[in-house]
């Protein structure tokens, strides 16, 4: 079966299961669906694989533009803010899932490969990628769907064909990527842990000179180790993070916009609004509208 079929296929599955009541979910993956287009607008993703059977985003990262779609995978190997767009139509929707990566599996797979001599990674330093989607990746994520019809198959069968996913991109263009996840002594594993800082300790006030003697770098490597990773600053990753706290917490939990303020890190509630319209292009009480809206 060509490429373009098979994903026909493959997005029809993903619909179905989104209809269905009896959906059986498999630990890391997440079922992505829009039948509307969404405008270029921030996001905050995880550490994860993005594979879509249909439709089309557009992301917007500092000076790169990167596309993902029916031919191409994404790949974050940190928690990521960036700018995205979503082509998506009822007639044509979005469809795909969302793959998140457990370094303790990734590790176990890479045991099980051992000294392979045609295993040789290239070393990658930048925390997004995208990639061709192969016909191993299409084929095994079909088999995921499959056995997402049934909790028994979802909970035996679902972990081993995520771990054959990740054994395909390991052995891809994004694997050197991929094993920057768990490797412990390079400048990305640094980087990665002063994210994972950021994203447990968000509320605190850190400085960029604490951040960087955390991580034994000088200040002048943090920063350019870090845009490396991020391609943004440490302090615009942390406004970044905080804002998009603040709006999941206001949508969610249904706080007023100070409040949400004060429980991200900041002192001033009018700093707050002012940084949240520079960021999301509108006040805090239209984006929450705006995403309510978009929910029904």
């Amino acid at each position: 079966m060509d490429h373009s079929s098979l994903c026909t296929r493959l997005a029809q599955q993903v619909i179905a299961l989104k209809a269905s009541s009896s959906l059986a979910t498999v630990p890391g993956i997440k079922l992505l669906y829009a039948d509307r287009p969404g405008g270029r607008t921030p996001v905050m993703y995880s550490s994860g694989i993005v594979i879509l059977f249909q439709g089309q985003k557009t992301g917007y990262l500092g000076n790169t533009v990167f596309h993902y779609d029916a031919t191409k995978y994404l790949m974050l190997t940190v928690t990521l803010p960036f700018e995205c767009e979503t082509f998506a139509t009822p007639e044509e929707p979005m469809a795909g899932i969302l793959l998140n990566v457990d370094p303790a599996r990734l590790q176990d797979l890479l045991i099980d490969i051992g000294t392979d001599d045609s295993f040789h990674p290239e070393p990658q330093t930048r925390g997004i990628h995208t990639s061709s989607l192969t016909e191993e990746m299409l084929c095994a994520a079909e088999r995921l769907l499959d056995v997402m019809r049934n909790p028994r198959d979802a909970r035996v069968l679902g972990p081993q064909i995520v771990r054959e996913i990740l054994y395909y991109v390991l052995l891809g263009p994004c694997g050197g990527a991929l094993l920057a996840l768990i490797s412990r002594q390079t400048q990305f594993s640094q980087i990665a842990r002063a994210i994972r800082r950021i994203e447990n300790h968000y509320t605190d006030t850190l400085s960029v000179e604490q951040l960087a003697a955390e991580v034994n770098m000088s200040v002048s490597a943090f920063h350019h180790n870090f845009k490396a990773v991020t391609s943004t600053s440490p302090l615009q990753y942390l406004k970044s993070y905080r804002l998009h706290q603040a709006r999941m917490m206001m949508l969610q939990e249904g706080l007023k916009a100070g409040a949400a303020a004060m429980r991200v890190g900041y002192e001033s509630a009018s700093q707050f609004s002012r940084e949240f319209k520079r960021y999301f292009g509108v006040t805090p009480g239209e984006e929450i509208t705006r995403m309510r809206q978009a929910a029904l």
